[in-house]
């Protein structure tokens, strides 16, 4: 009898995905609770499909920056952070940020810097200003996707200045979108579990709100398989959800498995996510998001053949090249560091979509039609 109603349950969504009806709560937890993951990922592709999805599958040329892994904050969750006293910490200056990234710029034509780092006690806001400002003047064609929404008000704490003048002093500098960072999962339970040193949630909201009235796009995520629940994970969405329906500010989403590897949460028995569950997520995401238009699988975490499968389970995105990425890696990540354009494309066009090279904001750089090679 509970199959039958879960199938019935499953065909009265099919009926709001075909009717291009909203889901709500119950229709979340109905989709997180099934275990038929090929009619998940069926209906996610569907739903991708009806509100204009194509079989263009999105990735940027990008660089991946981190100033520093020295953080004020002892996140349970984290691999990567340090106190300065260690031996392994680091904290590298404007100059040395910006002859990195131009010594990157010389091998790979990245149009994008993705930076995010620790929420470092020893530094000034100024700190961060003058890293925007010099690599933006240095690389002024790269498009800056920096700093976390955490780190932003760690700003507001260095500073003594809101939200709104710290963004409006980062964007005059050439700050051009925030990435998704420290959402976590925003249940008051689990940032208790996790996280009991960071900021209260609606300062993630606040910060995202207040960057989209600037015109200033950002990016949302969730860290997921940890301690939350299912009805946790739905709440979540349905939040995202409900700012991108006021600000309409999200480029994209990614959702992100949690890797416990180094962290205390390995000494207490946790585990990788299995791919059953990253594909749910990813197929969750894409069914209770319908205002987000690009959902990413996020291949430096799942591994390129997962990321290939998830997308036919909703994601429309694979991120890109992803050069020295080192927050999961810290934390257990074995993907490589970075993929070539060609291997992305070849993964993309196996998968029967077409590849497109974006630049951040998803206006088109190149794209590769035709059979797979």
């Amino acid at each position: 009898m509970a199959v039958a109603t879960g199938q019935r349950a499953l065909d009265a969504i099919w009926e709001k995905v075909e009717l291009n009806e909203r889901l709500d709560f119950e229709d979340g937890l109905v989709l997180m609770e099934s275990d038929d993951l090929l009619q998940l990922g069926e209906l996610a592709d569907e739903a991708r499909r009806r509100r204009g999805g194509t079989d263009e599958v999105y990735f940027v040329q990008n660089l991946y920056l981190n100033q520093t892994n020295v953080c004020r904050v002892k996140c349970k969750f984290c691999a990567f952070a340090v106190t300065q006293k260690q031996g392994d910490a680091y904290t590298y200056t404007p100059a040395e940020m910006v002859e990195d990234a131009v010594a990157q710029r010389e091998l790979s034509r990245f149009t994008e810097i993705h930076m995010v780092g620790g929420e470092n006690p020893h530094v000034d806001f100024e700190y961060y200003v003058d890293i925007i400002r010099s690599l933006h003047e240095a690389l002024p064609d790269v498009h800056l996707k920096c700093f976390t929404a955490s780190e932003i008000h760690h700003m507001t704490k260095l500073s003594g200045l809101s939200h709104e003048e710290v963004l409006v002093q980062l964007k005059e500098a050439g700050l051009g979108s925030l990435p998704g960072g420290g959402a976590e999962v925003f249940a008051d339970r689990v940032r208790r579990l996790i996280a009991p040193g960071k900021e209260h949630p609606d300062f993630w909201f606040h910060t995202h709100r207040t960057a989209h009235g600037l015109g200033i796009p950002t990016h949302c995520t969730m860290l997921y398989g940890h301690v939350e629940t299912y009805e946790e994970r739905v709440d979540h969405l349905l939040r995202l959800r409900e700012q991108q329906d006021e600000t309409g500010g999200f480029l994209a989403f990614i959702p992100l498995a949690f890797h416990p590897e180094n962290t205390v949460f390995e000494r207490r028995g946790w585990t990788f996510t299995p791919g059953s569950d990253d594909l749910k997520m990813i197929a969750v995401s894409r069914l209770l998001l319908d205002n987000i238009a690009n959902v990413k699988a996020y291949w430096i975490m799942m591994g390129l053949p997962l990321a290939q499968v998830a997308l036919h389970f909703g994601a429309n995105d694979v991120q890109g090249t992803v050069v020295r990425e080192q927050i999961f890696h810290a934390a257990g990540a074995v993907t490589e560091t970075e993929q070539k354009i060609d291997e992305l494309v070849r993964v993309v066009r196996a998968a029967g979509r077409i590849p497109v090279q974006r630049d951040t904001l998803y206006n088109e750089v190149q794209r590769w039609n035709g059979a797979v090679a």
